[in-house]
């Protein structure tokens, strides 16, 4: 036990040296040598794939996923949602839900819910009332601080057996060619290691900008080992860029989306209010459009948060875990520090940084 927790305590020393690096590295110098390879453990066998039984769209990419993973068919869920398309659970129906998984679980550690709605209970995300159980407090006052994530940057790499926290990601269906799309960038993303960019913005909207601004690297920071330049800049949105990896922002709607080419495995999202409220409301973008967009993992919070940076992902931490070559679930999940009202969404397995470029001396 000692040993494992000295391990642990050299692994979190380890992503706070790429941390201050990330941050506050001079332009011209390259990361490499202080991200530490962390490869994930999760197997096909880890993933329990819950469908909805009144959606035959639901089990088509369900069914699509477990051939696409090589998930065995035994981890497939089948359960009975309320009503078509209702958004919201109420405490009751949430236990219900609850309970239909939970009597076909295993030892799994990660749920995938392939659904659109429902994405959130009360003020909570669906996906952290599964993994973290409710916290109603938090719905008495949505903008008081939150509980904290004990996964948060942690060096855990078995989930239910360090925390019995079980992450849970959303896999949204719209269209089933689109959900198939999604799923086929995360596993095309295991197979090379691309060149990569990195795109951190400073935008006009103060409120949804600033509170992660300090987390942001220095314009021009480069991780050779992995490929990836970083930009840090002062604009309101990227425009006709190719090989992007992460986008972090902070801004109702983001514009210009699709003009952009975005890798296997591309991380990105907006800093807003009500981005886990996943239909277009007109004043804020969903993060279902990152998705469409060609992305294939984003985040965005189910009710109103303000803004604090612990209630999204630390653009550090989310990056230290993915070039480590955490999956993406791993690496989004324990970057939020307060993580209830905020829900998950993506193809979980995702994993572009499995490899390195070997490392020569100077």
């Amino acid at each position: 036990m000692l040993f494992k927790k000295i391990k642990n305590l050299l692994f979190l020393c380890s992503l706070l040296v790429a941390n201050v690096f990330l941050s506050a590295l001079a332009s011209d110098l390259d990361i490499s040598r202080q991200i530490r390879e962390h490869h994930s453990l999760l197997k096909p066998e880890d993933v329990a794939v819950i469908y909805n039984l009144g959606d035959s769209r639901s089990e088509e990419v369900a069914r699509y996923y477990l051939q696409a993973r090589q998930i065995p068919i035994e981890n497939l869920i089948g359960v009975t949602l309320p009503k078509p398309g209702k958004e919201v659970l109420s405490v009751p129906e949430f236990e219900s839900l609850k309970s239909q998984i939970d009597a076909k679980l295993g030892k799994q550690q990660v749920l995938l819910l392939v659904w659109r709605a429902p994405f959130a209970v009360q003020c909570n995300s669906l996906t952290s009332a599964l993994s973290l159980g409710l916290d109603l407090d938090q719905c008495k006052n949505s903008c008081a601080p939150g509980r904290d994530n004990p996964y948060f940057n942690s060096a855990s790499r078995r989930p239910w057996a360090d925390h019995q926290i079980r992450l849970s990601m959303l896999l949204p269906v719209t269209t089933v060619d689109s959900a198939r799309a999604l799923i086929d960038r995360g596993v095309l993303s295991e197979f090379s290691l691309n060149d990569a960019q990195a795109f951190f913005l400073k935008t006009r909207d103060a409120a949804r900008s600033k509170p992660r601004e300090p987390f942001f690297p220095l314009d021009g920071a480069t991780v050779k080992s992995k490929k990836l330049v970083c930009h840090t800049l002062m604009s309101e949105a990227l425009e006709r860029e190719s090989a992007v990896m992460f986008y972090f922002t902070g801004q109702k709607r983001v514009p210009s989306l699709a003009t952009n080419g975005y890798l296997p495995g591309a991380i990105a999202d907006h800093l807003t209010s009500s981005g886990g409220v996943l239909r277009d409301t007109q004043d804020q973008m969903p993060v279902t459009q990152w998705l469409e967009a060609g992305v294939t993992g984003s985040y965005g919070t189910v009710s109103e948060p303000c803004n604090y940076w612990q209630k999204f992902p630390n653009p550090q931490v989310v990056m230290a875990h993915y070039l480590a070559g955490e999956t993406l679930i791993e690496a989004y999940w324990k970057s939020v520090k307060w993580p209830m009202q905020g829900v998950f969404v993506g193809e979980p397995l995702a994993k572009p940084y499995a490899r390195s470029m070997p490392m020569f001396a100077d």
